[in-house]
């Protein structure tokens, strides 16, 4: 079991949401500074970038919001999750010649909205090159990826890892899965993997 102070999981939360905020914080900072020169010859490729980055921006933070902060009513909302899940996996990878793409049955999103966000999230830190994720919960929460091209075995192996009580390195890497992970042993939950087509994740 993990045993995480308050404070270190905050420290390795925040780190995770910094590093998959800052790239695109940067690129708005670059296209505002072109924007300032006044050089008309960029114009479009300003527009672009602003449009881009904003979206990935506002799709990220509510993501963040639901999955991370205070509980509220959207978390109890199996049309909110699946909205704001979509749009969190279509800012990530390749989704032009990869899609990741999400199916969700959340009846009990009253139980499992927030830990399923979370399961959504480590399920995608694996993804190389696309995949499908199921989500289902009744009595128990089930998580499925399955992708037509490898995952990255490292990853895994530390997720893996990490529901069997030993930390990787690189925590702030595997926020979600710590996250997760703390959430189901307040619940009195367990979490369990199998592996067969792809890999599923299920909560009970």
């Amino acid at each position: 079991m993990l045993k995480i102070a308050a404070t270190k999981l905050s420290q390795i939360i925040c780190t995770r949401i910094s590093h998959d905020l800052i790239g695109n914080i940067g690129a708005v900072s670059n296209a505002v500074e072109l924007l300032e020169e006044g050089d008309m010859d960029f114009m479009d490729d300003i527009k672009s970038i602003l449009q881009v980055s904003s979206e990935v921006l506002s799709s990220r933070l509510k993501f963040f919001r639901m999955a991370y902060g205070l509980d509220n009513s959207n978390i109890s909302n199996q049309d909110m999750i699946k909205e704001v899940s979509e749009k969190y996996l279509k800012s990530i990878g390749n989704q032009k010649d990869y899609p990741v793409k999400l199916n969700m049955s959340l009846q009990n999103a009253d139980s499992y909205g927030r830990m399923s966000m979370l399961g959504i999230m480590v399920m995608s830190d694996i993804i190389i090159k696309g995949g499908e994720i199921t989500v289902s919960a009744v009595d128990k929460l089930k998580i499925r990826l399955v992708s037509p091209n490898a995952l990255s075995s490292e990853r895994k192996m530390n997720i893996l890892s990490i529901n069997q009580g030993t930390l990787p390195e690189n925590l702030a890497q595997y926020a979600p899965m710590i996250c997760l992970q703390t959430i189901a042993e307040e619940k009195g939950k367990n979490i369990q993997f199998r592996e067969t087509e792809g890999l599923e994740l299920i909560i009970e």
